[in-house]
């Protein structure tokens, strides 16, 4: 399907990928014009649990109003971490694949969205945050990206999962010493985006509530503090008293990191 060149076009449940029987969706915004635009591929929070690709849609307005076209994505979703963690931490390297395929999609379909695919940046939320981050840390050839930003992203799982009052104190003691504990731990270090950072990675901007007591505000802190150290480029902006998710947010009117994530986008993107 060609997208029309001169009239804003807003796209639902678009086919990116197939992982076996799974279709993989996501929703679109083409700006007004011919372009090329720059794009943006959103993916939403949840614990890799839940969640879904309409709940990033606080920052759908600020992107459009800067012309930047963006595809938020649905992606494999884990199983309950308590009940079954050898599968929900082997299905982080699936969700991570889903949004590797969603980024070749965008780039192979350039022409058609009227995008330009050297000018891609990937934005997450809290899980979707990690997700980003890794395709872009580990990208597949052709899929590097120009910026990363990801909103109060656990960034070092295994100190989450140390830490995590969601995680109850029984089952830490439970394994606590054990080989599974020890297998476990290698495993969230290979998805913790902290283990990869180089100075090749894009630049980044975290985003992060200062009274997040989900994801501490501490693992953007460290996060950005290695990847600044690798001589990467990492940019922290601290979301005053508030906690964890962009709809809580909205919902008590905080919205001031929207200007500043716009003029780190158009900086990073070269558009100003």
């Amino acid at each position: 399907m060609l997208v029309a060149a001169l009239r804003a076009e807003d796209l639902k449940d678009i086919e990116y990928a197939r992982a076996g029987r799974t279709s993989l969706r996501l929703d679109a915004h083409i700006p007004d014009g011919k372009g090329p635009f720059p794009a943006a591929i959103l993916a939403h929070g949840g614990g890799w649990v839940r969640g879904d690709r309409s709940s990033v849609d606080p920052i759908f307005e600020a992107l459009t109003n800067a012309g930047i076209a963006w595809f938020t994505v649905s992606y494999r979703l884990a199983s309950d971490l308590l009940l079954d963690p050898a599968a929900s931490i082997t299905q982080l390297g699936a969700a991570e694949n889903d949004v590797k395929q969603a980024i070749a999609f965008v780039k192979s379909h350039a022409t058609e969205y009227h995008v330009n695919p050297n000018k891609v940046v990937l934005i997450g939320e809290s899980a979707g945050g990690q997700l980003v981050s890794m395709a872009a840390l580990r990208p597949d050839p052709g899929g590097t990206v120009q910026g990363v930003v990801a909103f109060y992203s656990p960034t070092d799982l295994p100190a989450l999962v140390r830490t995590s009052s969601w995680i109850p104190e029984s089952v830490r003691d439970a394994v606590k010493g054990t080989f599974w504990d020890t297998m476990m731990m290698a495993e969230l270090t290979k998805f913790s985006p902290i283990t990869w950072v180089s100075s090749t990675a894009p630049p980044f901007l975290m985003i992060h509530g200062t009274d997040d007591n989900l994801i501490p505000f501490a693992q953007s802190e460290r996060f950005c503090d290695k990847l600044n150290e690798a001589n990467g480029s990492c940019e922290l902006y601290p979301v005053k008293i508030a906690g964890h998710g962009m709809r809580a947010w909205e919902s008590s009117h905080i919205t001031n990191y929207k200007a500043p994530m716009i003029r780190w986008l158009q900086q990073v993107l070269a558009l100003k």
